[in-house]
Parts: structure tokens; C-alpha cells; sequence
């Protein structure tokens, strides 16, 4: 059984509604309320899929803080939220908690328009640190009394993101209390030698301890022997002869922040008396545990990578649910980029392939299998990845660039800097474009097809299927034109069979897929589906609708605009991008450039405000772009021609 040593029931769970009601527990109690806590997340996700195994490895963790900090007036802020749906239970969100990641729901992620103890936005990897580090130093600068605590939370994944080094690295050189909490479930920093470490971990976290080191300070300042400027080499002096003694080293002993661990992250007690005893400490410290994703249920403990994000499964068994893909049913467009990608890497030696910590969400992992040389994953270090692109294609590579697009974003100057400028032959491969579900607006590929054609010698382009794809795909490497951008949703395409032969496309030439009498639609990407599905509904109206695939936002297609608007008084444009600045806003402008005013200009797409979570099709829905309101737009501007509903 899965579930083994699970309490069959909570107790204690029940009667936590904030965590003043925590605090008012023995410690001894704490224990059952982690077991319990476990339970429930189980249960509740086994039926409501979320982000699994990070949670349950930060359970004692997220008890303790609680515990020992006087949360809301103390601040955690969490690196990213995977590990923080033990938080949300424990914050008064027990008993909506089965809306997570739902439409009206809870977020899937920490958000402070959902609760005051969520103290920032964590939806992307490695901004704990820096908005932490802003917290504590503001309190400094408003003399909050009493002392105002600020802990980051950050994962051994995320504290690689250069963001997070930054972060560090001020928190060094700036005045404040910052606590940093590094949440250690994969990567070691510290070698562990036993007994030994053990003692010295314990001692050098005592009270007495610090208070003798404090007062040791003090009086050398007093003799004048050191001063504030000499105080972090004193530092940086301990932390070498700790590591003297014990036979460790770790990547923070050169920083003037002070460090401790590491410890058990599932050692509730000792975790308890160690924030306890480095509380109210002056300067910044961090404090390394070791955890274990997916802690106290047994299949994500031996395959926690699978169960990060399971979907669901029988919480007994711990069986998944998910449906293996059949011959007859169409695969991920991530799996036809990355099979397609592999095809080519066989042909051209030059293809290699890049990619963020996602090789298997983006499926740059097929490629990595049969080629391990030619595939680079740079981590959470999305900036990193686009100028190491640069770097490779400016030696002659042609990287292939494989990241979502909201994460992207964090890309943006390095991919002007680093890759426009020089015309440098890049491919961003970018998935999760458009509306992505239940992951909410931090993880909507919303801002892409805007930002992107802002780009001098950029190429963008979206396929409206899998065959399309692959055309663009192989066009990237047969043509130079310098960076290009393919951006593609998240999920199944329609076409069974994907494979196809694959030829060059013209850059920057779109394609009459219907012609019609009375209006013009234009499209790009995966939403030309839904046009069809509009424009089948609206032709038994007798409505004539054409429906032409831009294919390229950039450069764009002026012929076909040219045509378009000379033939039609109604154009409407749908996209899955930002209504501002992308391909309604390309035809506008490309309109007014060109001094046409006769031309009545529809645009559709995300409106101008953050997309909550939920199912994609709700979200189509809520943001006017699915086929009822693609088919509601052909009516308005039809006249008569149509009949009514």
C-alpha cells in the first residue's frame, strides 16, 4: 500500500484555521499535525491534481515557520510555490483548498491577493532572495517594532537562478536580518561526515554560543581591533575554520553571510530549536536543509521527478490515472517538436539543443537520449541559456532553444543583446504559448508574439498544426534569417498523423486557407481551429467568411494584407497572445501605415489584465476567443446576412 503510516483521519488538522491556532500546540503535537497534513494533501490531490512532491518534502518546514515566526507579521516569501500548498492548509485555505488551480478558486501558487500570509508572488524560480532582502531592509528603513523577521524560502534548483546569486550577493552588502532558507531536496552542497558535523552544526547554532561570538565582536571593536569593514572578513574567517574542522566546504563560505547546517529537514524538533536559536540574530544568515521530495508517500520518494506534477491517481495504490497515448490519438506538440528536432539533429551536425531545466517538459529529453553531447540543460538560467546560444551559433552551431514562454520573459534584453543584435542564427522553440490552464497568469504564455516582434531581426512565427510545425522547424535550419521564433501550445495537437515530409517555407508568407465573400478572418497559431469551427457554424447562416493562416507575425505578410483589405470591409484578426501588440495591432498598424480607413478592424485576443487559472477552454471562454465568440464576431459584422439565433 502506498499510504502506509498515513493516519486514517485528522484531528489536529481540523481545528487549525490560522497559524495562531498552530502556535497554541505543545510541539509534541506537531508531529500528528505533519502526518496529518500529509494526509490531506493525498487525498485532496489525488482528485484535484497539483504540484505534488515538493509540498509533502516541506512539510516540517512549513510547520516549524509557522511555529516559531509570528506569521503575517513575520513575512515568508516562498521561491516559486510548488512547496507551498502545506502553507496554504495552514492559513485558513483548508477547507477551499479542493478549488485549487480551479476556475474562482485558490492559485497554484502563493498570491497576496488571496491571503495576507502570502507575502509575494512566486510563480517563477529564484525572485525569493531579492523581494525578500526588499522586505527586510524596508522594515529596517520604517524602525518596525517589534522586530519585523523576513525568511526566503528557496529550493536547491532555484538558488542556482542567477536572480537568486544577486540576491545573495546584496544581502552580503546591505544592512539587514534576512533569513534564507534553503529548502536542499536533490542537489548537495555540504558533505556529510557524520557525528562530527552533527556537533559542530549543533554548537555553532547555540545561543550560547552566538551570544559569546557577538560579545567577542564587541569588544574587539571597542579595542579598536576591527571595524564594520573588517567584519566580514572575521566572517568569512569563521566559516574557513568551520570547514577546517569539520572537512566541508560550501559555496557560501566566501560571502559575509552566515551560514548553518546542513540539517534534516524532516527533523521537526531540531528544525524547531534551530530557527528558534538564529531568530533574532542581526545580519543575514542561511540555513541549509536536507529534505526529501515527496517525503511520506513512497511512489513519489523513488520517482520524484514523475510525481512533481503527477495528475491524477489512486492515493491507496498510488497508481497514476493519466491515460497512456494510443496509436490512434494525437501527441503533445512538445513531443512533435522534439521528435522533429532529433530527425534534424541526424541530419544536420551543427543542431544542438538547449533547454531550462525542462527536458522533459519541452521534450528536448528525445534528443538528449540518442545525442547526450549535442543537448545542454543550463538549469533555471533562462538568461544564461539564450546568451550560451548566442556564443554557440556565433562559432557556427545552430542551437535550437526549447523554453516556456512565460519563463522566457526573464530572457528578454539577452535575446536582444545577445542574439538580435548580431542577427545571431538562433531558434526559440517556445512552448506553453497562449493560455496554459489551471497553472494561472504566472505561467500563460500570454506576452510573447508582443514582445518578440518589438525585435529588430527577429522571425516570429506560430504553426496552426502539427504538420506546420515541423515546416517551421526545418525551415529554421535551412534558411539563415538570423534569430527565429516558433512559438506552439501546450497539449495535443489534432493531426494522428503527425510525420510528414518537410519542406522550407517562404519567410514571412501566409496562406488562404477559405475563400469567402462578405468578411476576412486572420489568424495565427493553433486558434485557426476555432475558426473553422466559427466560420462551418456561420456558413449554414450564409454568411461567405474567408479565413487566411498569417503563419508569420514577422515579418508580416503585406501581399496578403494588401488583398485582404482591398477585398473585405470586415477584417477580424484572433490570436492566443496579448490583444496589445500583436497580430490585431500588426494589421492595425500595417492599416493606418498604409492610409486604408475604409476597413472595419476586429481584434481578438487576451485582454488587457492578468488571466486567472482554469481549464483552457474556460479561459477561451472567459478571454473571448473560443468559437462562440469568434462565431459572435462574424454575426456583428455580417449585416443582415445572418439569421438570428
Amino acid at each position: 500500500m502506498a499510504t502506509n503510516n498515513l493516519p486514517a483521519a485528522t484531528s489536529l488538522l481540523q481545528t487549525i484555521d490560522s497559524p495562531d491556532d498552530l502556535r497554541r500546540l505543545s510541539i509534541e503535537q506537531l508531529p500528528q499535525v505533519c502526518a496529518e497534513l500529509r494526509q490531506f494533501l493525498i487525498s485532496s490531490l489525488s482528485t484535484n491534481p497539483g504540484h505534488f512532491a515538493s509540498s509533502m518534502g516541506a512539510i516540517e518546514l512549513t510547520v516549524a515557520l509557522h511555529y516559531v515566526f509570528n506569521t503575517p507579521y513575520d513575512r515568508i516569501v516562498w521561491d516559486v510555490g510548488h512547496q507551498a500548498y502545506g502553507h496554504k492548509v495552514l492559513t485558513g485555505r483548508r477547507e477551499s483548498f479542493s478549488q485549487n488551480r480551479k476556475l474562482g478558486g485558490l492559485s497554484g501558487f502563493p498570491n497576496p491577493d488571496e491571503s495576507i500570509y502570502d507575502t509575494f508572488a512566486a510563480g517563477h524560480a529564484s525572485n525569493s532572495i531579492s523581494a525578500a532582502l526588499g522586505m527586510a531592509v524596508a522594515s529596517k528603513l520604517n524602525n518596525d517594532s517589534p522586530r519585523r523577521n523576513v525568511i526566503a524560502v528557496i529550493g536547491d534548483a532555484s538558488i542556482s537562478g542567477g536572480l537568486a546569486f544577486e540576491g545573495i550577493n546584496n544581502a552580503a552588502n546591505t544592512p539587514n536580518n534576512l533569513l534564507i532558507v534553503l529548502n536542499d531536496n536533490d542537489m548537495s552542497i555540504d558533505r556529510n561526515v557524520g557525528s562530527l558535523n552533527s556537533y559542530l552544526a549543533h554548537i555553532t547554532t547555540s545561543k550560547t554560543y552566538n551570544n559569546l561570538r557577538y560579545k567577542a565582536y564587541k569588544l574587539l571593536r571597542k579595542l579598536k581591533l576591527i571595524s564594520d569593514n573588517g567584519k566580514g572578513s572575521i566572517m568569512r574567517f569563521n566559516n574557513s575554520l568551520k570547514s577546517l574542522l569539520s572537512h566541508q566546504q560550501n559555496i557560501f563560505e566566501g560571502l559575509n553571510i552566515r551560514y548553518f547546517g546542513p540539517f534534516d529537514g524532516h527533523d521537526l524538533p531540531a528544525i524547531i530549536r534551530v530557527l528558534n536559536d538564529i531568530r533574532d540574530m542581526e545580519g543575514p544568515r542561511i540555513l541549509h536543509l536536507r529534505t526529501v521530495k515527496g517525503k511520506g508517500y513512497e511512489p513519489a520518494e523513488k520517482n520524484p521527478s514523475v510525481w512533481h506534477a503527477p495528475g491524477l491517481f489512486d492515493a491507496s495504490t498510488g497508481h497514476r490515472l493519466e491515460k497512456a497515448p494510443s496509436a490512434d490519438q494525437p501527441i503533445k506538440y512538445q513531443d512533435v517538436f522534439g521528435n522533429t528536432l532529433l530527425e534534424l539533429a541526424k541530419q544536420n551536425d551543427n543542431i544542438v539543443a538547449i533547454t531550462a531545466a525542462m527536458l522533459s517538459g519541452t521534450s528536448t529529453a528525445t534528443m538528449q537520449r540518442e545525442m547526450p553531447d549535442r543537448v545542454f540543460d543550463v538549469g533555471i538560467s533562462e538568461g544564461h541559456a539564450v546568451t550560451f546560444a548566442g556564443g554557440l551559433a556565433k562559432e557556427g552551431k545552430q542551437p535550437f532553444v526549447a523554453i516556456y514562454s512565460s519563463f522566457l520573459q526573464r530572457a528578454y534584453d539577452h535575446m536582444i543583446h545577445d542574439v538580435a543584435l548580431h542577427r545571431q542564427r538562433v531558434t526559440f522553440c517556445i512552448d506553453r504559448a497562449g493560455l496554459v490552464g489551471e497553472d494561472g497568469p504566472t505561467h500563460h504564455g500570454a506576452f510573447d508574439l508582443a514582445y518578440l516582434r518589438t525585435i529588430p531581426n527577429m522571425t516570429v512565427a506560430a504553426p496552426r498544426d502539427e504538420h506546420m510545425l515541423r515546416h517551421l522547424l526545418f525551415t529554421a535550419q535551412a534558411q539563415d534569417c538570423g534569430p527565429f521564433a516558433i512559438r506552439y501550445p501546450r497539449g495535443k495537437g489534432r493531426i494522428v498523423d503527425w510525420k510528414c515530409d518537410m519542406h522550407s517555407l517562404p519567410l514571412g508568407k501566409g496562406e488562404k486557407l477559405r475563400d469567402g465573400n462578405d468578411v476576412a478572418v486572420l489568424t495565427i497559431g493553433t486558434v485557426a481551429d476555432r475558426v473553422t469551427e466559427a466560420i462551418d457554424r456561420a456558413q449554414k447562416d450564409g454568411l461567405s467568411v474567408a479565413h487566411y493562416d498569417m503563419i508569420f507575425l514577422k515579418p508580416v505578410d503585406e501581399d496578403l494584407l494588401r488583398e485582404v483589405a482591398n477585398r473585405y470591409r470586415h477584417i477580424i484578426t484572433v490570436e492566443d497572445g496579448t490583444i496589445n501588440g500583436g497580430l490585431g495591432s500588426a494589421v492595425a498598424e500595417w492599416l493606418e501605415d498604409n492610409n486604408i480607413t475604409d476597413v472595419h478592424l476586429i481584434r481578438l485576443g487576451l485582454p488587457d489584465k492578468f488571466i486567472p487559472q482554469g481549464t483552457p477552454a474556460q479561459l477561451s471562454k472567459l478571454c473571448g476567443i473560443d468559437a462562440d465568440a469568434i462565431y459572435n464576431a462574424l454575426r456583428s459584422v455580417s449585416g443582415d446576412k445572418g439569421n438570428q439565433q
